[in-house]
């Protein structure tokens, strides 16, 4: 996760489907792996590179991936990196396109919830808009697929559009400060360092004859 301590009262969101996911990556990369193996060929295991990115991808696309929102604000784990964003730097929450925290410099997009896409309200029902923070709602109380209670997206958005509303609510925002409310962003060099390098052990094994 994040090298940002997360504060008490920490929730996270991990998307259902991501899981499913990550799961069918490690298999296609077991049983690859098994049937490399029951070859019994020294030779066949200079190409299990790109069973290994997958295994790798699995984890680092789809299981790691997190919403993390604590006391101190909120933690996008991403893959290549993690953004931590305190609550007085927090101006907007949208969900066009996946949560994505607006702050005064920048807009900060999480890879762990993604907006349904154009027909993600078809199946929406009456109770899936009644219940959601008021910062939800639109003109005439309306509401965006992307921010329905069924979606990735409206679960991690009403997380913290919930807890911000709090916070709010009690006081314990002074308003006015999120131009000074610093972001940090830290890269996660092992992550980028392990899939170049299995990327290019996969080159490499494709390319022996």
């Amino acid at each position: 996760m994040s090298s940002v301590p997360h504060a008490g009262n920490v929730e996270v969101f991990k998307a259902r489907t991501n899981k499913w996911f990550a799961w069918l990556a490690w298999l296609v990369a077991a049983l690859g792996l098994a049937v490399t193996a029951a070859a019994g060929e020294p030779a066949a295991l200079l190409g299990t590179g790109p069973l290994l990115l997958i295994g790798f991808l699995g984890w680092l696309l789809f299981w790691m991936p997190a919403v993390v929102i604590h006391d101190g604000g909120i933690t996008l784990e991403n893959p290549f990196r993690s953004v931590d964003i305190p609550w007085a730097a927090l101006v907007n929450v949208d969900t066009r396109f996946a949560l994505t925290l607006v702050t005064p410099a920048r807009n900060y997009v999480s890879w762990a919830a993604p907006a349904p896409g154009i027909w993600g309200g078809r199946n929406a029902r009456p109770e899936d808009l009644k219940g959601l923070p008021s910062a939800t709602y639109g003109p005439g109380k309306s509401v965006r697929p992307g921010d329905l209670k069924t979606t990735d997206s409206g679960q991690a958005a009403r997380l913290v559009r919930g807890r911000w509303e709090e916070l709010v609510e009690a006081g314990a925002l002074d308003a006015g400060n999120a131009e000074t409310a610093a972001v940090t962003v830290t890269f996660r060099w092992m992550a980028i360092a392990a899939t170049v390098a299995l990327l290019a052990a996969s080159c490499w094994g494709v390319a022996i004859p």
